[in-house]
């Protein structure tokens, strides 16, 4: 198949006709017609069955069209490239972070960061972390941000800062000496679950689990901001990272870290074969420094 075949079908697939299609792609009907023929005698299959006046796809142009949405997400992306090379610009700086770190710690980054690279363009994104690593092995983005150091070759990480997982309860839930609590006063509670397949919250489960009697969860969610708001809603309790728990305090829950302490380390995902530009290298130093200093109140 060529690209102007493709072009076609999307076209098609978008407007449900020929002349709707020609319309979208400024060229003539007979034009459009000429080029599915050919697309369809190339293919040995047909694309589009015609029903009461309009085109309808085939079970064979429907498998396709996931895979043609994809190819016109990275031409989009040629072209916003193409666009900053005729603009001089520099090229995009592209971070995906994990939803925890998508709330303060990465926004208020690359604020800074703007201060000092103003004309850098940045498209930020959150994801869990194996789609994290498969975006950085596609080369889709340059840099991620995790609570979890995924065991890749290709795939270089670094700590920038650590600190503690921490409970989440309703507000006046905690008492005045609760300066930490015991993993064990969390027996028997109402909590809201992680559902997750990474080794921290693998971990946490295993350790919930075995406690006399174990929690009551009802209730399980993707994400730790997910739990906060589940906390928020009356839930029950939950132990979530340490920048989730900042932003659940100055909302009005209650946070203190577990005892004994389960560790939580942010990480810096490259790739081992690319060299960082100056703009990434300096969102790296902002990133360890306000991750510190957040950690570190």
């Amino acid at each position: 198949m060529r690209l102007r075949h493709i072009e076609v079908i999307q076209a098609i697939l978008q407007t449900g006709n020929l002349s709707a299609a020609a319309q979208l792609l400024h060229i003539s009907q007979p034009a459009v017609s000429k080029t599915l023929q050919h697309a369809e005698q190339q293919l040995g299959f047909l694309l589009f069955a015609r029903v009461r006046g309009k085109l309808q796809p085939t079970r064979e142009a429907l498998e396709l069209q996931g895979e043609i949405n994809h190819l016109y997400e990275d031409l989009d992306r040629v072209r916003r490239l193409a666009s900053s090379l005729r603009q001089h610009q520099d090229q995009p700086l592209r971070v995906v972070c994990t939803p925890a770190l998508a709330q303060e710690l990465l926004p208020q980054s690359v604020a800074a960061l703007r201060r000092r690279f103003r004309e850098t363009p940045c498209n930020l994104s959150s994801q869990h972390t194996r789609e994290i690593v498969r975006s950085l092995l596609l080369r889709e983005s340059e840099l991620g941000l995790s609570l979890h150091s995924p065991d890749h070759p290709a795939i270089q990480c670094v700590e920038l800062a650590a600190g503690k997982l921490q409970l989440l309860a309703p507000h006046g839930w905690l008492q005045l000496r609760h300066k930490y609590i015991g993993l064990q006063e969390l027996a028997g509670q109402t909590m809201v679950g992680l559902d997750g397949q990474d080794p921290l919250s693998l971990l946490l489960d295993a350790k919930l689990q075995a406690l006399q009697p174990p929690p009551l969860i009802q209730t399980r969610v993707q994400t730790y901001q997910m739990m906060r708001s589940m906390v928020e809603a009356g839930e029950g309790l939950a132990v979530v990272d340490p920048f989730t728990a900042i932003g659940a305090k100055a909302a009005g829950l209650d946070v203190c870290p577990i005892s004994p302490a389960i560790p939580v380390t942010l990480y810096a995902l490259t790739l081992s074969e690319c060299a960082p530009s100056p703009a990434l290298k300096a969102l790296l130093e902002i990133i360890t420094e306000k991750a510190q200093a957040m950690l570190g109140r």
